[in-house]
């Protein structure tokens, strides 16, 4: 009786836990079902050069200097997980001569140090490229702002140097356009804060920004695309450059 008192016992307390920390995980998640990705003190779970990336004033700071110009592009990654189907929402502001982008489902390269290959929103402090779909290290461009663009396989086997030209990827359709280039660009704010989202479900892969749709790309490609991975920031190759993200926060689908 004793023994069967006390495995009645440790059952209840390992139910109080587990309740507790589905109710915690749920406290979580904003009305939308939303995640923060970082406290906003401190870069606990994430990964990333601290030459290079740091919290400052709550925000997910990256920095170049002229002390410390990049060799190779280099992402702070999160390390909570690979998220398959998922939206993300996230603040960014960034210098004008500054580059950067959100990686996801994306992958490390083992001999380069963080480093990532893999699907990426491009931002820019120009806004030539924010927007659009690019693919780090992969297939190159996949869309151009203001293309809706189905993405296809190459015609065989090899390469992918083969089916690029002008850094873009060559097998693409695309099947409509999302607005006229300078009206897109005008809702792009330049060196102020501009609210990205992704919607990633499937193979179909939308970038909005300010709440308009920028890109919206349909990967056919099954032997190149990813269906999961890797979620990080990139500071670019280039001149001294600040890029800042605030608010990000993703709700798994």
């Amino acid at each position: 009786m004793k023994f069967k008192a006390i495995q009645a016992a440790m059952m209840l307390v390992l139910f109080f836990i587990s309740s507790c920390a589905v109710t915690a995980q749920n406290q979580k998640k904003d009305k939308e079902g939303f995640v923060k990705l970082f406290d906003g003190k401190t870069l606990k779970g994430w990964e990333g050069d601290p030459t290079y990336w740091r919290i400052e004033d709550g925000n997910l700071v990256g920095e170049i200097t002229p002390s410390t110009l990049l060799k190779t592009n280099s992402f702070i990654v999160w390390q909570g997980g690979q998220p398959a189907d998922f939206e993300l929402k996230v603040d960014c502001r960034i210098t004008a001569a500054g580059n950067s982008g959100i990686n996801y489902r994306s992958e490390r390269l083992p001999d380069v140090p963080y480093a990532l290959r893999g699907y990426q929103a491009d931002i820019d402090g120009r806004n030539r490229y924010t927007g659009q779909n690019y693919e780090e290290r992969g297939r190159t461009t996949l869309a151009y702002r203001g293309q809706k663009v189905v993405v296809n396989s190459a015609d065989a086997p090899g390469p992918l140097q083969a089916s690029i030209k002008s850094n873009a990827w060559t097998k693409t359709d695309v099947t409509s356009t999302l607005g006229a280039a300078e009206e897109l660009q005008s809702k792009i704010k330049s060196e102020d804060w501009n609210e990205i989202h992704l919607v990633v479900k499937g193979n179909r892969l939308q970038h909005y920004v300010n709440g308009v749709l920028m890109s919206d790309v349909t990967d056919n490609d099954a032997a190149n695309r990813k269906m999961s991975g890797m979620l990080g920031v990139q500071v670019h190759v280039g001149p001294p450059m600040k890029v800042e993200y605030r608010n990000m926060r993703l709700k798994q689908l």
